[in-house]
């Protein structure tokens, strides 16, 4: 028998690892709850688009003469981006409710609702502000960050634990309302819930009660001071964002979807930074984060993972194999889109030892471009989720709502990219000479 290669070996290792960690239950709700989520984020960044580029009279179209009317049009846009980027949380908690309930066989929205009305019961509703130097108290209101992306991990872990609770006391056949043969379907079904429904909403309401008077705090305030906050600080640092591609990448090496392995981490802690950026340059306000889910777009994703738009355009330049050659023409159209599965499996780039090395360095190498063009103010931080099979350089542009500093910061990278990926293209140019010799 064949001795096996240190990189067969440790495919397989990363590969059990790979499927451990896409077999977990929750990790796989909420790769499909937030990914049903992306149609309600990127609606909310039009919305924002919109509101600076068209609508507004001091630097979108409405500040010329003949289209002054659209100004009065800027109020449709802005809550376009409020029922979208500050109902985020609610939203999520809706889908993971119905994912999870997929899961444990329960079929409908009504999971849904129930992980909604159990997350809503741990918050207050009562918000306290200061008016005219006099602290006032508003009550029967459901205060901001409860339901923008600050919420995000509170409302994750209460749609899990909710979820988990109703259907087991769903399984309870003491808990089921027997109904006569006579009552509709959809009746019996209803009043079935009930008893679930109530146990459910009123223990996860007991237990925001109870920690509130045991810490003096709620729940929000604890889970986002002591999980989500480090947590986004931790990949808002230039380390952190490349240690999560760098992870990404190796997975993409070894034939496993990298971005779908770090998606369950990268998702809430990068679409929320966006939402809070989107929201804060709606409001006039300074540009908190750096890193988003568009920084990773625009400078670590050019062509698809890997900055591949550099490697197409090496082979294009000096490539002598015909093999390369064939698949990268056949993969320069849907790598504008950054679609790039033709190269690494055509290539491949996957467990190819050559092209691995700047595969996975490129984008660490963008990513610090982009980071620090961004930290010392030449690119413009990313305010509008845009949709990520957009074109490099066009993607800047949109995302950073016009600045052109992000656009040649991105084709810097681009350039940096190619010249990255040059030697070892070369390299596979002679290692295929040198096989048929």
């Amino acid at each position: 028998m064949e001795n096996r290669s240190f990189m067969d070996k440790f495919a397989d290792v990363l590969g059990n690892v790979a499927t451990k960690i896409n077999s977990l239950r929750y990790i796989k709700v909420i790769k499909e709850a937030f990914a049903a989520l992306i149609p309600v984020i990127i609606t909310g960044a039009f919305g924002t688009l919109f509101s600076a580029m068209v609508f507004d009279t001091e630097n979108g179209l409405a500040q010329l003469g003949p289209l002054q009317f659209l100004g009065a049009l800027k109020p449709i846009a802005n809550s376009i981006s409020y029922v979208t980027l500050s109902f985020l949380t609610i939203y999520a908690v809706f889908l993971i409710g119905i994912e999870l309930a997929k899961l444990n066989q329960v079929k409908g929205v009504f999971p849904g609702i129930v992980a909604v009305m159990s997350y809503l019961s741990v918050n207050p509703t009562t918000f306290e502000f200061l008016f005219e130097e006099k602290s006032v108290i508003a009550e029967n209101v459901l205060a901001k960050q409860f339901t923008d992306t600050k919420g995000l991990f509170l409302g994750m872990f209460i749609a899990i634990l909710s979820i988990e609770l109703y259907c087991w006391l769903g399984k309870q056949d003491r808990l089921k309302l027997k109904m006569p043969d006579t009552v509709p379907t959809n009746v019996s079904v209803s009043f079935s819930a009930l008893f679930p429904t109530i146990l459910t909403v009123s223990g996860i309401a007991t237990l925001g009660f109870a920690v509130k008077a045991m810490t003096g705090m709620y729940m929000y305030d604890i889970i986002y001071n002591l999980v989500q906050k480090p947590l986004e600080n931790v990949v808002q640092g230039l380390p952190g964002i490349l240690l999560l591609m760098f992870i990404a990448q190796v997975f993409w090496v070894i034939g496993i979807h990298g971005n779908q392995m770090v998606k369950p981490v990268r998702e809430p802690l990068l679409l929320a930074a966006i939402a809070v950026n989107t929201e804060a340059f709606e409001a006039g306000k300074e540009i908190p984060n750096i890193i988003t889910m568009p920084f990773w777009d625009m400078y670590m994703s050019m062509g698809g993972s890997g900055v591949t738009i550099g490697l197409l355009i090496a082979i294009f330049l000096v490539g002598k194999r015909d093999d390369m050659k064939e698949i990268s023409k056949l993969s320069a159209a849907p790598g504008i889109f950054n679609i790039n599965e033709p190269l690494i499996f055509g290539l491949p780039i996957m467990l190819n030892p050559i092209l691995a090395i700047p595969f996975i360095l490129t984008p660490l190498v963008t990513g610090t471009i982009g980071y620090v063009a961004t930290y010392l103010g030449f690119a413009a931080k990313a305010v509008v989720m845009v949709p990520w099979p957009m074109p490099p350089l066009v993607n800047g542009y949109l995302a950073t709502a016009g600045d052109f500093g992000a656009v040649i910061t991105q084709l810097v990278c681009i350039i940096v990219s190619v010249l990255i990926y040059l030697p070892f293209v070369k390299v596979s140019n002679r290692q295929q000479l040198q096989s048929a010799e």
